[in-house]
């Protein structure tokens, strides 16, 4: 059995705990808290610490899915569920484009953790006013190597997608590791 580890961030609201719901095998273990200020009544309650959840795929192979809170005041979890990814997830609420620079500073933080392979998800590409992948690669300044994917968290099999584009990304890199090592 082959283990990896996978990161799920992005902005406060963006999907996280949805996203790995919708394809964790187990009950996600939660951290949610119910929010107690009425600044922040987007939603009822927010991670605290994180969200985890587990889906085996073939070959033996088991991705661990671990969200990260979005509110800043719990971003010291960050650095420490980032430690041991061999890849991650921006989240990105693709209908909220207020959030987008937040989702920047995200990707830019957990870049700084580790080398490692990511991608962008465009969350609630089910809604009409949703931006298009391609214009949140233009908003959030990314190279054109890095793939932003459309995504809808409450759909399996979208998120599906985004794990499986995330982990050839992973495979890929420790392929061109191994042979660089020969």
């Amino acid at each position: 059995m082959q283990a990896v580890k996978m990161v799920v961030t992005g902005p406060f609201a963006a999907g996280k705990t949805a996203f790995i719901g919708s394809v964790s095998e187990i009950p996600v273990v939660s951290t949610e808290r119910k929010i107690t200020s009425s600044a922040e009544q987007i939603k009822e309650s927010t991670t605290v610490a994180m969200d985890f959840g587990r889906i085996t795929a073939e070959d033996g192979l088991v991705l661990y899915l671990f969200g990260t809170p979005g509110q800043r005041r719990f971003d010291f979890m960050w650095e420490i569920l980032s430690e041991g990814m061999l890849g991650f997830i921006v989240l990105v609420d693709s209908t909220k484009p207020e959030t987008f620079r937040e989702a920047k500073r995200i990707l830019e933080t957990f870049e700084s953790f580790a080398p490692t392979p990511f991608v962008v998800a465009a969350n609630k590409q089910d809604h009409d006013d949703a931006w298009e992948p391609e214009d949140l690669r233009i908003i959030l300044r990314l190279d054109a190597s890095v793939k932003v994917l459309p995504c809808v968290a409450t759909d399996r099999e979208s998120v599906k997608n985004v794990l499986l584009e995330l982990l050839y990304s992973i495979l890929e890199e420790i392929d061109d590791k191994g042979k660089s090592a020969r």
